[in-house]
């Protein structure tokens, strides 16, 4: 939150996608709070706008690249979310099913969710999922604990063929360089930092009114040789 001597000036938010939230953020609207929404959309809500990349076509990128690596295998896939409730990785969870259902149709997604992305409680949901599917070799993750993902595949004695998470942070930096990710979905934080910003300062009357020429940011696809 942005914070002025009487009231703040702004809010970016990432949060889950329900009515209780939607309904807060028309309450702050009525008192000219504006709410920026980063990531992660708030559907149908009077925020003033969503900055982030479009994650359906990010899902989309990561089912190409996982078509690719897996050609005419007959696997399921861990569709790892943090929470169904969290509407920018369900889009992201459509467009990788979608994306596959083309591009490599003998590929099954299972959908792992509710770990929150908490090392413990993404590690006991994944050991489940790797117990009731035993052809169960490829990951995408498209929110956080890929760490407890690899030690469940590893208590369980099962290789991971292929591999692909979302954002270059610390964890997945290091997973990266050590060749346990193939891919990591990407967009630009500092240039989301920038638009987000800039549409506060510009419904304070700070900057004039300019109709924003990309709608989403870019998706950027980060590999162990480019990170």
């Amino acid at each position: 939150m942005l914070k002025c001597a009487n009231d703040s000036y702004g809010i970016i938010l990432k949060a889950e996608n329900n009515p209780l939230i939607s309904k807060t953020i028309e309450e702050l609207q009525r008192h000219r709070v504006p709410v920026v929404t980063i990531v992660t959309d708030v559907a149908d809500s009077k925020r003033l706008r969503y900055v982030g990349m479009d994650n359906v076509v990010a899902g989309k990128t990561a089912a190409y690249l996982m078509s690719q690596w897996i050609k005419e295998a007959e696997l399921d896939v861990a569709v790892v979310l943090s929470s169904q409730h969290f509407l920018g990785e369900a889009e992201r969870v459509k467009g990788f099913c979608q994306g596959l259902k083309i591009m490599a149709p003998s590929l099954n997604p299972v959908w792992v969710s509710e770990g929150y992305g908490v090392d413990g409680m993404t590690f006991d949901v994944m050991m489940n999922t790797l117990n009731h599917y035993p052809n169960l070799k490829a990951v995408y993750c498209v929110g956080g604990g890929n760490a407890a993902i690899l030690r469940a595949f590893k208590q369980a004695g099962r290789d991971i063929v292929s591999y692909i998470g979302h954002d270059v942070d610390e964890e997945n930096r290091f997973l990266l360089t050590d060749h346990k990710l193939n891919a990591v979905i990407q967009h630009d934080l500092r240039s989301d930092a920038r638009t987000v910003f800039q549409t506060l300062l510009t419904f304070h009357g700070f900057l004039p009114v300019i109709e924003p020429t990309d709608l989403f940011s870019k998706v950027n696809v980060v590999t162990p040789y480019n990170v």
